[in-house]
C-alpha cells in the first residue's frame, strides 16, 4: 500500500519485502530475531508513521509483531495492515517473552544499540540476562538497507525536490526584495511548501544574510536584506517521509569583487563534485574533487564542513560524503554535492543539489537549477 501522506504518489513501497531483507541479514549474524526501535527505520520496514512504535523481526513473516500504544492503534490499522500488533509502552516486556519460547534460553536478541542510551542499554540487557537471553548490538543493520533507494523512495525524492526547487524560484522571483528579514522570507517559503504540495519541511529553513551567510546553520533573525549582501537559503520539502535538500546563494542588489570570487570558487567546486559522481567511486573522491578545486584558489581554510551526505527518510543520512569517506557510491544512493565557503564578518556562499547515482553515467539530478552568479 502506499502509505499515508505523498499525495497521489503512484508506487507503493515494498514493506515486506524490506522485511525479508532485514531477516536474512539477522540470519547472517546467527541470530534470529531483531527488535527495531529507530522510528525511521520502523517506518521503512511497516510503514507505520507514529511516534511510538517499534517491530520485532522474527525467524518467519508470521513472527514479526508491530508494538505500539492505543493512541496509534488506529493509524497502525490502516498503515501496516499485514502485520499483527500489540498495544504496549514496554516493548522489552513482550519481545523478551516471545523470543525466550522461540529461540529458548541462550538465545540473542539483536537490538538497534545505536539507538539506545546507555542506562536503558543496561536495564534491557539485565532484564533479558534474567531470562537467559543475550542482547547483541545490531549496528546500523537497517541503515544499510536504507542506502540504496527504490524507485517508490526516488519517487518521492524527485517530488520533494521539485517542489523545492519550483518554491525557492518563486521566493526569489517575487518575494526577496530589499527590506524583507530572513524570517520573513523563512515562513513564506515554509508556507509555499505546503501550499504547493509538500507534507512539511523537511527542517527548519536556513536564511541567512550579509555577514549571517557565513555562519553555516544560521537560523533566519529579524536581519533586513541590504543591498550588497550574499542571501543564502538552505531549504527543503517533505513529502512522503522523504526529505529534499537545496541550496543556493543570490546577491542582493551588487556583490563585491571578493565576493564574486568566492562565488565562482564555489560554483567550479560544486560542478566537480557532481561530476565525481559514479558509481564505483568512492564518495571521499567526490570530496576530493570539490575540495581540491578549493584549495587550489586558497580557500581551504574557509570550506568548514563535508561536501555532502545522503539523503531519504533523514535528511543526513549515509553515505557521508566527506575527507577521506570510504563508502562505495552504487546505483540507487541518493546523496547531495554542497560545497561552501564562509568568510567571518563577509559573508559566505553554499551550492547544493541533491542527485541519484545512475548505474552508468553520470548521476541524475534531482534538482537543477541555474547555478550562475544571480542579482536580484
Amino acid at each position: 500500500m502506499t502509505e499515508r501522506s505523498g499525495r497521489g504518489l503512484a508506487e507503493s513501497h515494498d514493506h515486506q519485502g524490506r522485511r525479508a531483507k532485514a531477516r536474512a541479514a539477522v540470519a547472517e549474524r546467527g541470530a534470529a530475531h531483531l527488535l527495531v526501535t529507530d522510528p525511521r527505520n520502523v517506518r521503512y520496514l511497516t510503514g507505520f508513521t507514529g511516534s511510538n512504535g517499534q517491530v520485532l523481526l522474527g525467524p518467519e513473516p508470521g513472527d514479526d509483531l508491530l508494538i505500539t500504544d492505543a493512541r496509534y492503534d488506529l493509524r497502525a490499522e490502516v498503515e501496516a495492515p499485514d502485520l499483527p500488533r500489540t498495544l504496549d509502552r514496554d516493548p522489552f516486556g513482550v519481545v523478551l517473552p516471545l523470543v525466550v519460547g522461540q529461540a529458548g534460553p541462550g538465545g540473542q536478541l539483536l537490538v538497534e544499540d545505536h539507538q539506545l542510551t546507555w542506562a536503558a542499554a543496561r536495564a534491557a540487557n539485565d532484564r533479558a540476562a534474567a531470562q537467559g537471553l543475550e542482547l547483541v548490538g545490531a549496528g546500523r543493520l537497517v541503515e544499510a538497507l536504507r542506502l540504496v533507494k527504490e524507485p517508490s523512495e526516488v519517487e518521492r525524492l524527485a517530488v520533494a525536490c521539485d517542489i523545492t526547487q519550483r518554491c525557492l524560484a518563486w521566493l526569489f522571483d517575487e518575494v526577496v526584495t530589499i527590506g524583507r528579514t530572513e524570517r520573513e522570507l523563512a515562513t513564506l517559503l515554509e508556507r509555499r511548501f505546503v501550499d504547493d504540495g509538500a507534507d512539511g519541511v523537511a527542517f527548519p529553513s536556513i536564511v541567512a544574510s550579509g555577514p549571517n551567510s557565513a555562519i553555516p546553520h544560521h537560523e533566519p533573525t529579524d536581519r533586513r536584506l541590504q543591498a550588497g549582501d550574499l542571501l543564502t537559503i538552505d531549504c527543503g520539502a517533505l513529502v512522503g517521509g522523504y526529505h529534499a535538500d537545496h541550496t543556493r546563494t543570490v546577491a542582493i542588489g551588487y556583490l563585491d569583487d571578493r565576493l564574486v570570487e568566492v562565488y565562482e570558487v564555489v560554483r567550479a567546486a560544486q560542478s566537480a563534485g557532481r561530476a565525481a559522481v559514479t558509481a564505483g567511486v568512492e564518495a571521499g573522491e567526490v570530496d576530493a574533487a570539490a575540495r581540491g578545486v578549493v584549495e587550489d584558489a586558497g580557500y581551504g581554510e574557509a570550506f568548514v564542513h563535508g561536501t555532502g551526505h545522503g539523503v531519504g527518510l533523514a535528511v543526513h543520512e549515509d553515505p557521508p560524503v566527506s575527507r577521506g569517506a570510504t563508502g562505495t557510491l552504487r546505483a540507487g544512493i541518493v546523496l547531495t554535492v554542497e560545497p561552501g565557503l564562509y568568510l567571518p564578518g563577509l559573508g559566505g556562499v553554499r551550492i547544493e543539489d541533491t542527485l541519484v547515482v545512475t548505474a552508468d553515467g553520470p548521476a541524475r539530478a534531482l534538482t537543477d537549477t541555474p547555478r550562475e552568479l544571480r542579482v536580484l
